[in-house]
C-alpha cells in the first residue's frame, strides 16, 4: 500500500467535530516535548521570581506565619546553590526511584512471559455472554504491567471477539476503553499509585511541610471505580458501539478468517501456575508477618495502614518482589530464561523503555525545585484559595471543575506524571487552602486524566490502535477511532464524576490513611 493510500485512510470525519479534533491536534503538535516544557516552566519561574522578589504581599505564609516573600532564583548565591545541588536535586526526586524500582520487577514478569500467560489464561475460558466485561476487566488489570495492555490486550480483544462471531473492532475499542479510558480504575495497586502520590505529597508540602500522603490513598476508590468502568463499558460496547459497527462498518471481505484463541501450551500452563503459586506463597508469608500485633511491619502505634508503618513504606519494593518472583519462576520453567543473565537482561529491557522518563524526570525535578523554593507556588495557592473562597462554590462543584479541566489539558499533554508534575503543585495547595484534602484532589485528577486518553490522536499508542483495527477494516482511520471512543469518554466522564460525588457523600474511605478534608494550620 502506498503512503498516499495510507494517508487517505486516516482522515478525520467531516463537520464540526472534525474541525475541533484538527484544532486539538494542531495545538498539541505546537506544544514542546514535556521535558522541554518543564525547562521552559523553570526559566519562567526564575524570571517571575526576579520580577516579584521586590513586591510586598499581605498573604501569610503558613510555613512561617509571616507575610509571604518571593525568593529571587536568579540571585547569584541562589543560582550557585542551585547548580551545586543539581545532582542531588535529581537523585532525590521521589518519583524517579519509585518508578525505576517498580519497573525492574515488572520487567522481569513481562519479558519472561508470565504476564502474557496470565492474560491469555483469563481470556481463554470466558463465556461469550461475559466476553465484554471480562475483556474490560483484564484490560484494567493490565495497567499493572504499564504498557502491556496496549500491545497485548487490545489486539487480543479483536481476535477474541472475531473468533466468537462478534465484530472485531468492538473488541478492540472495548479493550482500549479499559486499558486507557479506565487507566485509574484498578483493584490492584501498581506503580502509578506511588508515582502520583509522590507528586501529590511534594505539592502538599508547599503548604504543609509535615503533610504526608499514603501511596494507597486512592486504592479503595480506584478499586470500586473498576466496577463502574466495567459496567459502563459493557453497556456501551454491546448496546451502542457494536450494533453501530455491524450496520455501518462491515469487516473487509479479504480480512483473515477468525481463528480459535491460542491456548496456553502445557509448558506455559505449568510455568504460569508455578509462578502464581510462588507469588501466593509470598503473599501468605507477608500476611503471616504483618498480622501479629507486634509485627515489625507496624508503626509505633500498631497500625499497618499508616504512612509511617514499614509496610506502607515497602509498597514499591513489594511491587518489585511480587513481580520478580513469579517472573523468574515462570521464565526458568518455560525456558524463556536460560540463566541469570537473561533475568538481568529483562530488567535492562525494562530500563531501556524508561530512558525517556529519566530525561523528563531530570527537568521536572529542577522545575519543582525552583517552583517550591521561589515561594511562587505558595503565593499562587494563597491567591487561588482567596479567589475560590470569594466565589464561595460548593466543594463538589470545585472537584467537578478539576476533573473537567484535567480532561481538557490531557488532550494536549498525554503523560500522567508530566501533567500531575505541572498541575499538582497548583491544584493541591489551592484545594488544601479551601479545606479539600490532597487525597481527594488526586482522586479527582485521576478521573479527569483517564477519561480523555482515548480520544486524543496525540496519545502515543493511538496510531497503534488504528493499525490494529485496519487488520479487519482497512478504511479505519483516526476519525473512525475517535468517533468510536467518544461515547466512552463522555459516559465515563459523567458516570465516574457522579460516582466520586456519591462515594464522597457516603463518606466511604478513598484509600488507606486517606481523608476528604484538610484543615489548614493556623499561624
Amino acid at each position: 500500500m502506498t503512503n498516499k493510500g495510507k494517508q487517505a485512510q486516516i482522515q478525520a470525519p467531516q463537520g464540526a467535530m472534525a474541525k475541533f479534533l484538527d484544532w486539538i491536534e494542531w495545538l498539541g503538535n505546537k506544544l514542546p516535548d514535556p521535558a522541554i516544557l518543564f525547562f521552559i516552566c523553570m526559566v519562567t519561574v526564575w524570571v517571575l521570581s526576579w520580577l516579584l522578589s521586590g513586591v510586598t504581599f499581605t498573604e501569610i505564609n503558613p510555613k512561617t506565619g509571616e507575610a509571604i516573600q518571593i525568593n529571587n532564583m536568579l540571585a547569584g548565591s541562589t543560582m550557585a546553590t542551585f547548580f551545586a545541588g543539581m545532582v542531588k536535586t535529581f537523585t532525590d526526586f521521589a518519583p524517579l526511584g519509585i518508578v525505576l524500582v517498580a519497573m525492574l520487577g515488572v520487567g522481569v514478569a513481562e519479558h519472561s512471559g508470565y504476564i502474557n500467560a496470565g492474560l491469555k489464561w483469563m481470556l481463554g475460558f470466558t463465556p461469550k455472554g461475559l466476553l465484554t466485561p471480562v475483556l474490560i476487566f483484564v484490560a484494567i488489570l493490565s495497567h499493572t504491567a504499564t504498557d502491556a495492555g496496549y500491545v497485548l490486550v487490545i489486539p487480543l480483544g479483536g481476535v477474541i471477539f472475531y473468533a466468537a462471531g462478534r465484530h472485531p473492532l468492538a473488541g478492540i475499542v472495548a479493550a482500549f476503553a479499559g486499558v486507557s479510558g479506565g487507566f485509574s480504575a484498578n483493584p490492584i495497586p501498581s506503580g502509578i499509585d506511588p508515582l502520583l502520590q509522590s507528586f501529590t505529597q511534594t505539592a502538599a508540602q508547599i503548604i504543609d511541610p509535615a503533610k504526608t500522603v499514603n501511596p494507597l490513598c486512592n486504592w479503595y476508590f480506584t478499586g470500586a471505580s473498576s466496577i463502574v468502568i466495567i459496567l459502563v463499558g459493557w453497556f456501551l460496547t454491546d448496546r451502542v458501539i457494536e450494533p453501530r459497527l455491524n450496520s455501518h462498518t462491515p469487516v473487509d471481505n479479504d480480512a483473515e478468517p477468525p481463528t480459535k484463541i491460542e491456548k496456553l501450551t502445557a509448558s506455559e500452563s505449568r510455568s504460569f501456575w508455578a509462578g502464581s503459586a510462588a507469588m501466593i506463597l509470598g503473599l501468605i508469608a507477608l500476611a503471616a508477618i504483618a498480622i501479629p500485633s507486634d509485627s515489625i511491619l507496624r508503626n509505633a502505634d500498631g497500625y499497618l495502614e499508616r504512612f509511617d508503618a514499614p509496610l506502607m513504606q515497602m509498597i514499591v519494593p513489594l511491587i518489585f518482589v511480587f513481580f520478580l518472583i513469579p517472573g523468574v519462576v515462570y521464565g526458568l520453567m518455560a525456558g524463556t530464561f536460560k540463566n541469570s543473565k537473561d533475568i538481568i537482561m529483562s530488567m535492562k529491557k525494562a530500563m531501556d523503555a524508561m530512558t525517556y522518563y529519566i530525561v523528563m524526570a531530570f527537568f521536572c525535578a529542577l522545575f519543582l525545585y525552583a517552583f517550591n523554593n521561589s515561594n511562587i507556588g505558595a503565593l499562587m495557592a494563597l491567591k487561588g484559595a482567596a479567589a475560590l473562597k470569594a466565589m464561595n462554590l460548593p466543594p463538589q462543584v470545585t472537584i467537578i471543575g478539576i476533573i473537567f479541566l484535567t480532561a481538557f489539558v490531557n488532550l494536549a499533554v498525554g503523560s500522567a506524571s508530566a501533567k500531575w508534575g505541572l498541575l499538582g503543585p497548583i491544584f493541591v495547595p489551592i484545594l488544601m487552602q479551601v479545606g479539600i484534602s490532597p487525597d481527594l484532589a488526586q482522586a479527582a485528577y485521576r478521573v479527569g486524566d483517564s477519561c480523555s486518553n482515548i480520544i486524543t490522536p496525540l496519545m502515543p499508542y493511538f496510531p497503534l490502535v488504528v493499525v490494529f483495527a485496519q487488520k479487519y477494516v482497512k478504511k479505519t482511520g483516526i476519525g473512525t477511532l475517535v468517533s468510536l471512543m467518544l461515547p466512552y469518554t463522555i459516559l465515563f466522564m459523567i458516570t465516574w464524576s457522579i460516582f466520586l460525588l456519591i462515594y464522597w457523600g457516603l463518606g466511604i474511605p478513598l484509600g488507606v490513611d486517606a481523608s476528604y478534608v484538610y484543615t489548614p494550620a493556623t499561624p
